[in-house]
């Protein structure tokens, strides 16, 4: 029920837009060159994760597979702005090291229909990891 074909859920434009408009991005760390949201970005053979992020604005929406920890942590601990666009799986063991209590959580009403298919099988939020002092 929770699994797809690929991890890689392409964001929507609507929703990349209003936030972009409040945080003014610079860099998407989990991009396909197709699907990228900001002028600077990663692919995943240019591995996001191994990239210094603490200098941008970043927008992230991670691979849904068994690395998203690893991107949120990176997200977590990177020490810049990050707004991350997450499946809102509040049981997780990322989530409660990572976000709850640490972060901004914006949970988004109703399913996320993503770019390259229909509705999402489970709710998303909004993550903002405001950067260190």
């Amino acid at each position: 029920m929770f699994s797809s074909a690929t991890p890689e859920w392409a964001t929507p434009q609507e929703l990349f837009d209003e936030l972009d408009a409040e945080f003014h991005f610079t860099l998407d760390p989990c991009a396909t060159k197709k699907n990228a949201k900001c002028k600077h970005f990663f692919t995943k053979e240019e591995d996001g994760l191994s990239h210094e992020w603490r200098y941008d604005n970043v927008f992230m929406n991670p691979p849904y597979g068994r690395t998203i920890g690893e991107w949120v942590k990176k997200a977590a601990t990177g020490g810049g702005l990050v707004v991350c666009l997450l499946p809102a799986r509040t049981d997780t063991r990322w989530f409660h090291d990572y976000i709850y209590g640490k972060a901004e959580i914006r949970f988004l009403k109703g399913r996320v229909h993503f770019g390259n298919g229909g509705p999402a099988p489970f709710p998303s939020m909004i993550v903002i990891f405001p950067p260190k002092e």
